[in-house]
């Protein structure tokens, strides 16, 4: 059926028009429920400073198109269900169950770890985790084609950096959990970035630099968290409180998590 036969048929995604369809009419409805989500900050230390991997995402992706963004996405039903190598340090646990939609556990926190893990590797083709003697096997494509490679995710190589949940007016909403871990944890040479094409011209650069890129401003803001965060030592980094962005009637709200 057509628009003009359907009057009130939802008119179907166009890139061009992407900034208006991704903003609901607040003045009717329920605001979408956000979905979890995992990014996960992958950070070079082996040149003159640091540097983070940024990808494009594509002009026809319904959500932020054009935008220069981290590795991430939505977390997966498999990814409670593959057991790492290692898990979570028992902080990190805490820390992101803190506050948790629904009801708070381990396997959810774990979750959100392995998504990260999972999504970095489907948009890059960069495998963080340790190298086991007998490959693990699952359903799912993308962790069958992780675990093709002889690794098992190391989840105590990540750290949980930021949470931020979309804009209630927003038409796509995430409940998005952000790691950073460090590049030596890539099995494989980090400059072999490829994956699926969901994110374009995917390269490593310094924070400084990527806050000269087209960013949403949830990644601008998370990005200057980054770049404090990389100035103090492990033991302060890891005493860090948690920033936590929400909305609230609209509004942002800045919360900070901790033990």
């Amino acid at each position: 059926m057509s628009a003009e036969q359907g009057g009130s048929q939802k008119a179907a995604f166009d890139p061009k028009l992407s900034r208006d369809q991704e903003y609901r009419d607040g003045s009717t409805g329920r605001a979408v429920r956000p979905r979890d989500a995992a990014t996960l900050i992958l950070v070079r230390n082996d040149g003159a400073s640091p540097q983070v991997l940024m990808g494009q995402r594509h002009a026809n992706h319904k959500f932020m198109p054009n935008k220069f963004v981290f590795p991430g996405g939505r977390v997966d039903p498999s990814d409670s269900r593959v057991r790492p190598v290692e898990d979570l340090r028992g902080d990190v646990t805490q820390l992101l169950m803190d506050r948790m939609r629904g009801t708070p556990s381990a396997n959810r926190a774990r979750a959100l770890a392995m998504a990260a893990i999972r999504e970095t590797f489907e948009e890059t083709g960069l495998a963080v985790g340790r190298v086991i003697d007998a490959p693990q096997r699952s359903k799912q494509k993308d962790w069958n084609e992780y675990f093709a490679l002889g690794v098992s995710p190391a989840l105590g190589a990540l750290d949980f950096v930021a949470r931020a949940i979309t804009p209630p007016y927003r038409t796509r909403r995430f409940d998005t959990r952000f790691f950073i871990a460090d590049a030596a944890h890539i099995h494989g040479d980090p400059s072999e970035v490829k994956g699926s094409g969901e994110l374009q011209g995917l390269h490593w650069i310094t924070t400084k630099d990527a806050q000269g890129l087209d960013l949403p401003n949830i990644t601008r803001t998370i990005l200057a968290e980054i770049e404090t965060r990389l100035s103090l030592t492990s033991a302060a980094q890891r005493a860090r409180p948690v920033p936590f962005i929400h909305f609230r009637k609209d509004q942002p709200i800045r919360d900070m998590l901790s033990l």
